[in-house]
């Protein structure tokens, strides 16, 4: 594994691999974003001058500012990503899982609505010189390709995208400032004050709401920027984001001019996009084949971020557990397939829906607008966790609430329109990942633990006790009690009383999600020398818990070192010096005489019991060989059990 401070240093490959993964998102905005501020309306010089001051003062406080300057620097060993960040001050406040769940849910609501508005766009193009074309299936068609090709991994791929979004960025600027040499004054527009000109103007037809949610579309990958974080570092990401920034801002302010000069007209957007119109005729084919290549990276950078996301929550214990496959060594590159297809079917179902990328500008935004807000909360607790003097955490904290208040605002006059759509999304989401981190706070609650050195001799005894049947000669327990002196008291009694299981050796082996992302340490403690071993994995949140591998490592290190002998006991075997034979013991909870949780609790535990169904097994989750795992089913008494009263009467 790399270390992060390598990938954080300043170099052209990690400039160029920056180009490629981190700005996919909002480096396709210039594609629609123009066509959402003028809409149907008379194109004037208040509504074009004001629209794009707008943009380029949203990409300087919020994407700039905010994300580049500041909320990079909340980096975990290397890492970002809104899990990232809520890990580095979770400590802090328990009510920060809130934030963190929300902002969670509504990134991968917007990595449903990011492919098809994004490709449609780009296919849309098309129209310009074939008005009768059928974008729908084109766009399906490539939809379904980007996601059967996501089992196979992309790091192939992905070395190719560098290249391709350096030269979309040359070929926006270009275009733009094409445009720009025609009429120069269009320099103006950088005064705040024709923003400020805009959201005041009592023009008919000119809503300040509606503009301000077309506006905030040009921000939108802005929360992806800082989940690739650790694949480039940050100074590659505040260097290539300049290069980025110019080509973006000639592009806007290039549309404006051709918009400008137009001045007066109502356009028809769907055939005379700006984006297209700056165009040369001769260009053309060729710069729509260019945007919808940077249309699918942009895709394949949201599907990514999706699947990182999923594997984090899982291990935050966050999201049930699902299969994460890893195609590549490399690093970062995982697979998810319940996640892809769901991804895959709600991408579907939006094209299908909105049908065109007009109607779809209307549910994008609102959720990655919740997200953001959420990051403001959980940066600003970073800050003071970094001892940030307070007025200046006060400051970051009321402007950034106030400009992403005002976002939320715009973007919510849109609900109707399509807004409804990645809001229902997102509240799904969030209700699978709130009910499976409250159903662990209930059943943690009703877990007994026992002090565990009242059993040592019995234990010890029943080791060494041949009137009683091997079990295994190793055999492996799986604890959730955080402290050497526990134990769980189903644990000992699946050793003693439901079927004695007389063992060589003992483990108890217990895993603890740390806050650093790659983190991979281990603890031995020899609680009976020989008889009873502990066994604390500390991973990382990114780190797949591969206990069965794990495991295996830290005995063959363990033996190596002379400290235990895993020699089988039995005569035949032992003088071959064949190894003992090891057994995992799962035990699962089954839910039982809930009659006391709340009407809220009882709902929680029930939707819980479904997605446990739905979800891997615990045994497959760990990454245990079935063939070796015994699953002992016990009982969650949440109630204790009703006195009973019979007589005898004979």
């Amino acid at each position: 594994m790399p270390n992060h401070k390598d990938l954080s240093k300043l170099s052209a490959a990690g400039l160029l691999i920056s180009l490629g993964i981190i700005y996919g998102d909002i480096g396709t905005s210039p594609l629609y974003v123009f066509k959402a501020i003028v809409g149907g309306q008379h194109i004037s010089e208040v509504l074009i001058l004001g629209g794009v001051s707008l943009v380029v003062w949203t990409l300087t406080l919020q994407t700039t500012l905010k994300y580049v300057v500041i909320t990079l620097r909340a980096d975990n060993k290397g890492e970002g990503g809104i899990f990232s960040l809520f890990s580095l001050v979770r400590r802090r406040a328990k009510w920060l899982i809130v934030p963190a769940v929300v902002g969670g849910c509504a990134l991968l609501a917007d990595g449903i609505i990011t492919p098809p508005i994004t490709i449609s766009s780009a296919i849309e193009g098309l129209q310009t010189s074939f008005p009768e074309i059928h974008t729908v299936p084109i766009v399906i068609a490539i939809i379904i390709a980007l996601f059967i090709i996501q089992q196979f991994g992309t790091s192939l791929v992905g070395k190719a995208f560098g290249p391709m979004m350096f030269v979309w960025f040359t070929m926006m600027g270009v275009l733009g400032f094409s445009y720009i040499v025609q009429d120069p004054t269009i320099f103006k527009a950088l005064n705040p004050y024709y923003a400020y000109l805009l959201l005041t103007s009592s023009t008919p037809g000119i809503h300040p709401l509606i503009i301000i949610g077309a506006v905030f579309l040009c921000t939108t990958g802005a929360e992806a920027l800082y989940s690739d974080l650790g694949h480039c570092g940050r100074r590659n990401i505040q260097i290539s984001w300049i290069y980025v920034k110019t080509s973006l801002i000639f592009n806007y302010l290039g549309q404006s001019v051709w918009l400008l000069q137009h001045n007066g007209q109502k356009l028809d957007l769907n055939l005379h996009n700006p984006f297209y119109e700056i165009m040369p005729g001769w260009f053309l084919i060729y710069g729509i084949g260019i945007a919808t290549i940077a249309a699918i990276i942009a895709s394949q950078a949201l599907i990514s971020g999706s699947f990182t996301l999923i594997a984090e929550a899982v291990r935050l214990n966050l999201w049930p557990k699902v299969r994460i496959n890893y195609p590549t060594l490399q690093k970062g590159q995982l697979y998810v397939p319940s996640v892809n297809w769901l991804l895959c079917a709600g991408c579907i179902g939006v094209v299908l829906l909105f049908k065109h990328s007009d109607h779809m500008e209307a549910a994008y935004g609102l959720s990655i607008t919740v997200a953001m807000l959420m990051t403001t909360i959980l940066v600003s607790n970073f800050l003071r966790r970094k001892k940030v003097p307070n007025y200046i955490v006060n400051t970051f904290l009321i402007v950034y609430l106030l400009i992403e208040g005002t976002f939320l605002t715009g973007n919510l006059v849109k609900f109707v329109h399509g807004g409804w759509f990645t809001l229902s999304m997102g509240f799904c989401l969030f209700t699978i990942m709130w009910t499976w981190h409250i159903a662990r706070q209930i059943r943690n609650r009703y877990v007994k633990f026992i002090n565990i050195e009242d059993y040592y001799g019995i234990l010890k005894e029943l080791s060494d006790d041949e009137t009683v049947p091997k079990y295994a000669s190793q055999l492996v327990y799986l604890t959730s009690a955080n402290f050497n002196s526990e134990i769980e008291s189903k644990i000992i009694y699946s050793i003693i009383q439901k079927q004695p299981k007389r063992a060589d050796v003992y483990w108890l082996v217990h895993v603890d999600v740390m806050d650093e992302p790659y983190k991979k340490e281990y603890e031995v403690d020899f609680l009976v020398p020989n008889k009873l071993i502990r066994v604390d994995f500390k991973l990382g949140f990114r780190v797949e818990q591969q206990i069965n591998l794990l495991f295996r490592r830290v005995v063959e290190d363990l033996v190596k070192k002379g400290e235990v002998d895993i020699t089988s006991t039995y005569k035949s075997l032992n003088k071959h010096n064949i190894v003992g034979d090891f057994r995992f013991v799962v035990i699962e909870k089954v839910l039982s005489r809930s009659h006391s949780l709340s009407l809220y609790e009882s709902f929680i535990m029930s939707f819980y019991v479904l997605l446990k169904k739905l979800s891997l097994s615990e045994e497959r989750g760990f990454g245990l060989d079935l063939s070796f795992v015994t699953v002992e089913k016990v009982p969650l008494m949440l109630t204790p059990p009703d006195a009973v009263e019979i007589h005898r009467v004979n």
